[in-house]
């Protein structure tokens, strides 16, 4: 493993006393780490198969199960932890291939991910394998593939232009199409005859029309707005499609409550002529707020168009006819729908929610026509990514629990899940020695009332105090679960929670303002972010609630996050190092204004100099001269989402301080690590940081 590794000063800070703990848990980080991780969930358009990307310490192949027996089984044999990532499954419709994409986009630079620095190169291409197994065949270079209807050929994005390429034999992939602007979400119109897809042009985006006889391309109703989403009507002859009016969207990472207001419109194939359907009204619910699905329109039974809408204050699902009028609340209640899907008779939506159960997600369903929802599953544990199978009979999706690690599962009807992958999990996973963590609010230092999991250490004696451990996820659109969860990231964080309670840790995870599933207001907390990071007031609740308990040792409290949980741990290092002993800051956000410009590169500081000032006013970067407590800094340098020349700015200002610093450092991995080995390596270095720095004794045997 390539890796830059700064070992841990012996030295720490003499107000940080080591105080021994009893012996952990008899389970490793890695064991801990051991589950395959299952993804990428899709159902065949025929005969009731599923395929899911299983990814298993970094070995990353497809899976099948199909009927009758549904034994799941590989059909791709990639051997190694090689960081390349694996998705974005079509099932040809004929069900005998599935194609997929191998590989990470690329950057800026027009780079691949390559964490193990190959020095031959890697690249993102599409493929196709047969459904039973054997050598996959390599279509082209690109991403975004869409099956064509008639089973001959997919197209797919490359280099931000239309590619397609065959299924049946191996001729060489052609550009489809040459035309301005780049190209993303390609839809094929139900008998393969047209493609249509967006065309990006930046300030504004266009949905086209591509036909394939005439090799004619036509544009859709077009605006100065941004339009996208585009679903074909089941005839043919129409496409509904998203519209983003023009200068709607806001800075990043800071509130939007409201906005000028989207609608849905419907466009004629053959004259392009588009009318509105639908606009949303003004105030809660006028900034769209997507699901997690194919499409964030879908084509339903009786010429109707579900949608998301979060009018009431919460994400829900709406219909309104394809010919316009009013929108029918599909799912009614103080809850928030997540992942989405069409039965393949488009009259029922399958979906994920929190309804009932606000810190966990079950599986409902509900009629396009409208009705009640109905639970599909329930309980202590968790579900999501459902499917319905191609023949109708039964949902499948990914279920989990608080020590179960997530594993897909099909259910028919009224019956138990079957397990999919039955053995798969690893005799060495320590399932037993997890233990279940507890829900609890405590109040943020304005008051708000803060969600968050409580995993406490077993075997804690009346009058003991233990050093705890904060931990902040990151997008800050996430919210943590009561169990394993559905994204690899978080898998990962959960798995080293549960890591660090085995060795005597109370951990607190905490779901902060701004993070999803609690309602739009909480979601847009005001002055969050880059417009005051409000947040901040979550950490210090976090921390003061962690005092007032007779388990925890107050001089003993450390925070840890990624990504935004990164930025929360900097900012509470930088603003309350009386409170904070010690943080593992994994590639956070240290001055707003740089990450802004990552994702709008237009952003300039001088010219909006009042949202400047009060962004370098909510970085940790700004409080540096009151940060005392040591950190652990863990980036790796290839990193899309979040620039390393954040740490590296970081880190020379705190040794300028003389504040205690270490650092792990990945040369040429991303932001969300694309190898098993450095996820376990991170999370080694974190674990042994807060051994010196927070007391925990560690063993001779301990890896």
């Amino acid at each position: 493993m390539t890796t830059t590794f700064r070992r841990l000063a012996v030295t720490v800070c003499a107000w940080l006393v080591p105080m021994a703990l009893p012996a952990q848990q008899p389970f490793t980080i890695e064991q801990v780490m051991s589950a395959p991780f299952p993804d990428e969930l899709t159902a065949a358009p025929a005969g009731g198969a599923v395929a899911w990307v299983s990814n298993a310490r970094g070995v990353r192949n497809i899976w099948v199960a199909a009927p009758p027996d549904y034994a799941g089984r590989a059909v791709t044999a990639y051997a190694g932890d090689d960081g390349q990532e694996m998705g974005e499954l079509h099932w040809t419709p004929d069900a005998r291939s599935i194609v997929f994409v191998r590989g990470g986009e690329l950057n800026d630079k027009g780079e691949y991910p390559n964490p193990h620095s190959l020095v031959g190169g890697v690249e993102q291409a599409v493929w196709v394998v047969s459904a039973t197994g054997g050598a996959p065949r390599r279509i082209g270079e690109g991403h975004g593939p869409e099956v064509s209807p008639k089973g001959d050929r997919v197209a797919f994005v490359s280099h931000r232009q239309v590619w397609w390429g065959s299924i049946a034999d191996s001729t060489a992939a052609e550009q489809l199409i040459r035309a301005r602007g780049t190209a993303r979400s390609l839809r094929w119109s139900p008998d393969g005859s047209k493609l249509a897809f967006v065309s990006d042009r930046g300030d504004h985006a266009f949905i086209a029309v591509y036909d394939v006889a005439t090799k004619a391309l036509r544009f859709l109703d077009p605006s100065v707005d941004s339009d996208g989403e585009p679903v074909w009507s089941p005839d043919g002859r129409r496409i509904a499609f998203l519209r983003i009016p023009a200068g709607a969207e806001g800075l990043p990472f800071t509130p939007q409550r409201s906005g000028q207001p989207w609608s849905i419109r419907v466009a004629d194939v053959a004259t392009g002529v588009g009318r509105g359907v639908w606009v949303a009204d003004s105030g809660a619910g006028s900034v769209f707020r997507e699901v997690v699905a194919a499409n964030q329109l879908l084509w339903g039974a009786g010429d109707r168009i579900v949608f998301p809408w979060e009018k009431d204050g919460w994400t829900h699902l709406y219909t309104v006819p394809a010919a316009g009028g009013r929108a029918t609340l599909l799912t009614p209640g103080g809850f928030e729908v997540e992942h989405v899907t069409l039965s393949p008779d488009r009259a029922t939506v399958v979906f994920s929610s929190n309804q009932d159960d606000i810190e966990r997600r079950h599986i409902w369903k509900v009629a396009v026509s409208g009705g009640p929802p109905t639970a599909v599953t329930k309980g202590t544990g968790l579900e999501w990514t459902p499917v319905v199978t191609g023949d109708g009979r039964g949902v499948a999706f990914i279920q989990a629990g608080t020590r179960t690690p997530p594993h897909p599962v099909l259910q028919v009807g009224s019956a138990s899940p079957r397990d999919l992958a039955p053995g798969a999990i690893p005799a060495e996973f320590p399932e037993g020695a997890l233990v279940d963590p507890q829900p609890v609010l405590f109040p943020a230092a304005d008051g708000m009332t803060i969600h968050a999991q409580l995993f406490l250490p077993r075997g804690v004696k009346g009058g003991e105090r233990r050093p705890a451990v904060v931990f902040f996820h990151g997008g800050s659109r996430r919210q943590m679960l009561l169990g394993w969860h559905y994204f690899y990231y978080y898998r990962n964080a959960y798995a080293l929670n549960q890591y660090l309670a085995s060795r005597g840790y109370v951990v607190l995870s905490v779901n902060y303002r701004s993070g999803i599933a609690y309602g739009m207001e909480f979601r847009e907390a005001l002055h969050y972010g880059a417009q005051g990071a409000s947040e901040f007031n979550d950490v210090l609740g976090a921390g003061r609630y962690l005092r007032t308990r007779p388990d925890v040792d107050p001089r003993r409290i450390g925070l840890w996050g990624g990504s935004y949980g990164g930025f929360l741990t900097a900012m509470g290092l930088a603003r309350a190092s009386d409170l904070f002993a010690a943080g593992v800051d994994l590639h956070g956000v240290h001055d707003w204004n740089i990450e802004i410009q990552n994702w709008v590169p237009s952003y300039d500081p001088a010219k909006q100099a009042d949202a400047a000032k009060l962004a370098y006013e909510s970085s940790p970067i700004a409080y540096v001269k009151d940060w005392r407590s040591p950190v652990l800094l863990i980036h790796g340098d290839d990193d899309r989402n979040v620039q390393f020349s954040q740490t590296v700015q970081l880190a020379a200002a705190l040794r300028t301080r003389g504040v205690h610093v270490e650092e792990l450092i990945f040369p040429d991995e991303i932001h969300d690590f694309l190898t098993h080995a450095h996820w376990a390596a991170a999370y080694q270095a974190a674990v042994d940081f807060f051994a010196l720095t927070l007391g925990a004794e560690r063993r001779e045997s301990d890896p």
